[in-house]
């Protein structure tokens, strides 16, 4: 007995020291975790990731972009049954325990010693998960679940159960990229929460579980198990819902499907500028801070465009016929459009223009086709009429082809992707903001925006500023200069011969008729006469820069490699007045709060500040033997101090208090003169085809280069400056009498016909500074300080220049 009693003491000694080393333990490991736990009151100012929304000017969605899909919801707004279905899936006592369930936890101990499993469901409430989102890894440990335990209690003490249940809400991933309850409703269904069914609530309330592999899209069948087995099921034991309810959303088909946010403005290569733009001034995280970020973008400028761009360049390849199938596939006899379908399921859409595979060949002359979608069309006879052949003729079975629908309702058409690539940039000439651009074909097919880093020649379109440069040094619309062939040579004896398009000279003629007919030779000489250096530094103050242009007399035949968005912001000095204005395209920046961030504050342009002479010469005198009638109105005060030799001011004046005036590039009356022969291009020269617009204000230039590898047609009209390029990425011909006013014109006119539309007609009155001249039968307004120089210029009446005058022509 005295043994017994002493192997009892020393079992109970040992007991209370082996309790008292576990309390030391188990305390000292919960000052460990505790003290490394962070403060819960950051969850109060959480800034969950949120993607970067880019709209048109009137609100309407460009483009989402970010890493995750997240439309962050308050409690307010979840419906009572959602709450539940979440509830009953994942925490049933959520608003009961205090942020720990030990009944839960035990259970799931009991688990672990009595199988085999590593892992077993049980022990986490919903506020342990928003632990463990926020603050904790994945990590299976008995220290990280510890710790979770711990946070949930501090997280229960520091926030109410329905912030709690927000934040559970609003973090939980949903597969797909889809971040929270919110996200996953609108991705999953197209619904907002308020909107959703029964079924649809449960299948959402049962994806965290296995977000990537239990989806309603990646897995059907097992997120519908989930649904009724273990949701539904579960609200009804819970008196949630009754048996009957849960009874009929089991019922209901699994229907989820992807669908993306709205996108309501198709401008993807303008919404990748603004993205470039976000990131090079935010940085890389700017993607995920929930910024709406509005643009200067026309949405119906904007679809105009689109639709111009695509259709002008499917007219210009049905001019060259028929190509044949993109690409040939072996398929089995027995194929199926299952089957069929899967052999193009990779290949993208174009600008509408859908990939088909053939799937039979009629003897009537039509075809069947299978869309990637598995669709299956029967194309008639009617559907490739602009090939002049049946379809019969175009395809054979297992080709693929492209389709698109046409203008009647059922209709379907046979295309093909176009050889030819195009660029339209439209600007607001008074201050820049870009309000339309088209890159390309298609976003999908080729992402290089050829508006913006496509640098290819302007041709004739580059004219307007070599005479802008003339009219600084004295020339003027009536000036006369002969148009006949002239040679140019080297110190190595290599000679430069340029000629007209389609041969021919004219002889002695106006500089405005030159222009409108679109003459090299007079450009030739205008430049040899003013000097390439002069002409360089004058026309970079349109915006390009001067190592840009040619140092030769090249430059007068539009040899420059430029891009078509700065060929437009050039044309916009024309149509504003003669100011120089940078493009933008982001007009305002939100927060995710709404709070404004950034607000663009462009320089407008200014007529009448620092922009031509002050003087004005009496009415109805003879000067020189011409005789000047009509006088312009009073000159407005200089707001700069203007360059001599530019037209430049050296500093730009006030608007208002806000705002601020645009720099001048040239002389304001340079920019009149201008505008006025532009106008007549389109009257009567080689820009007639505009004359369709019905616009007295429209003006512009034609432009091709050597070969047809560019056609562009640059001009104005409203308040708008628009540049339309059209050409082959890989500077090929775009083939026989593609010049700019057959293959670039048309699409200028389809998106100014909708651009214009109620734009009142922009005025070209002229300044001060000008007096109306009659010169050689024609009345033109010219700069008062020209009355002295004024005469007929004949080059051979000049003495001949030496050869070493063009040295630097090559």
């Amino acid at each position: 007995m005295p043994r017994f009693r002493r192997w009892l003491r020393w079992l109970l000694a040992l007991f209370v020291a082996l309790a008292l080393v576990g309390a030391i333990a188990a305390g000292a490991l919960y000052y460990v975790i505790s003290s490394k736990l962070p403060d819960v009151q950051t969850l109060r100012e959480v800034e969950l990731q949120e993607p970067m929304y880019v709209h048109a000017s009137d609100g309407k969605l460009m483009a989402v972009f970010g890493e995750t899909r997240r439309y962050p919801i308050e409690m307010k707004d979840v419906p009572e049954r959602l709450k539940q279905a979440f509830l009953a899936t994942e925490d049933a006592r959520f608003y009961e325990h205090g942020g720990v369930d030990y009944k839960g936890i035990a259970r799931a101990v009991w688990l672990l010693a009595t199988t085999s499993d590593k892992r077993v469901p049980g022990g986490s409430t919903i506020t342990q998960q928003v632990a463990r989102q926020f603050f904790l890894s994945s990590e299976y440990s008995y220290t990280r679940k510890l710790a979770e335990i711990l946070l949930a209690r501090k997280i229960e003490s520091e926030l109410s159960k329905d912030e709690i249940f927000e934040l559970y809400l609003n973090k939980s991933f949903f597969g797909n990229r889809a971040y929270g309850i919110g996200a996953a409703a609108e991705y999953y269904y197209g619904k907002k929460l308020g909107e959703l069914d029964l079924d649809e609530m449960a299948s959402l309330a049962g994806i965290p579980k296995f977000p990537s592999s239990g989806n309603p899209i990646s897995n059907p069948e097992r997120a519908r198990q989930r649904r009724d087995n273990y949701v539904l099921q579960r609200m009804a034991d819970l008196g949630f819902i009754s048996q009957a309810e849960a009874d009929a959303a089991k019922a209901v088909p699994m229907h989820a499907s992807p669908h993306e946010p709205p996108i309501e403005v198709n401008a993807p290569y303008v919404a990748e500028m603004v993205r470039q733009e976000m990131i090079a001034l935010h940085g890389g995280d700017v993607l995920n801070k929930g910024y709406r970020v509005t643009t200067t973008i026309d949405s119906q400028a904007q679809e105009a465009a689109n639709i111009a761009v695509r259709d002008g360049l499917l007219l210009y390849d049905h001019r060259h016929g028929w190509r044949g199938p993109e690409q040939h596939i072996d398929v089995a006899a027995d194929a199926d459009a299952a089957t069929l379908a899967r052999h193009i399921a990779a290949i993208p859409s174009q600008s509408g223009l859908l990939p088909a595979i053939v799937s039979a060949v009629h003897a009537d002359g039509g075809i069947s086709v299978v869309l990637a979608d598995r669709t299956e069309l029967v194309l008639p006879v009617a559907a490739s009429r602009w090939t002049t052949r049946a379809p019969a003729k175009l395809a054979a079975r297992g080709d693929v082809i492209r389709v698109r629908t046409g203008e009647k309702e059922g209709e379907w058409l046979i295309e093909q992707l176009p050889l030819g690539q195009a660029a339209l940039v439209s600007l607001d000439a008074g201050n820049g903001a870009l309000r339309a651009l088209v890159g390309g074909f298609s976003f999908a097919g080729n992402k290089f925006n050829r508006a913006t880093q496509a640098r290819r020649q302007p041709g004739s379109s580059f004219k307007p500023f070599l005479y802008a440069a003339a009219f600084d040094k004295g020339f003027n619309p009536a000036s006369i200069v002969l148009d006949a062939p002239v040679v140019f040579r080297d110190r190595r004896g290599k000679t430069w011969e340029p000629k007209n398009d389609g041969g021919g000279f004219r002889g002695p003629m106006r500089l405005r008729e030159a222009l409108v007919q679109s003459r090299n030779l007079v450009s030739v000489r205008l430049l040899d006469s003013i000097g390439v250096d002069f002409a360089r530094k004058y026309i970079s103050e349109f915006g390009f820069q001067e190592a840009e242009l040619p140092p030769n007399l090249s430059m007068s035949l539009g040899t420059a490699s430029l891009t078509p968005l700065s060929v437009a912001r050039g044309y916009a000095v024309f149509a504003n007045g003669g100011s120089r204005v940078d493009t933008w395209t982001i007009d305002e920046v939100r927060d995710r709060d709404g709070n404004v961030v950034f607000k663009a504050n462009p320089a407008l342009a200014c007529r009448g500040c620092g922009g031509g002479a002050g003087g004005m010469a009496p009415a109805s005198q003879v000067v020189d033997g011409f005789n000047f009638g009509a006088e312009a109105p009073p000159a407005k005060p200089a707001a700069g101090t203007g360059n001599a030799e530019t037209g430049s001011e050296a500093a730009p004046a006030a608007v208002d208090a806000n705002t601020h005036a645009a720099p001048r590039a040239i002389d304001e009356r340079t920019a009149y003169q201008l505008v006025s022969m532009m106008r007549d291009v389109v009257q009567r020269g080689t820009g007639t085809a505009a004359k369709v617009l019905g616009r007295e204000d429209v003006g512009g230039k034609t432009g091709s280069t050597n070969d047809h590898r560019d056609a562009w047609f640059s001009g104005f009209g409203g308040p708008l400056a628009t540049t339309v390029w059209v050409g082959r990425d890989d500077f090929r011909s775009l083939g026989y009498r593609e010049y700019g006013g057959r293959a670039a014109l048309p699409i200028w006119i389809d998106y100014m016909r909708v651009a214009l539309k109620d734009a009142p007609i922009a005025r070209n009155d002229p300044p001060s500074g000008m007096v109306q001249a009659t010169l050689n039968g024609a009345t033109e307004w010219i700069k008062v300080e020209d009355l002295d120089r004024m005469q007929e210029f004949d080059f051979d009446q000049h003495d001949p220049k030496a050869d070493d005058a063009a040295f630097d022509i090559f």
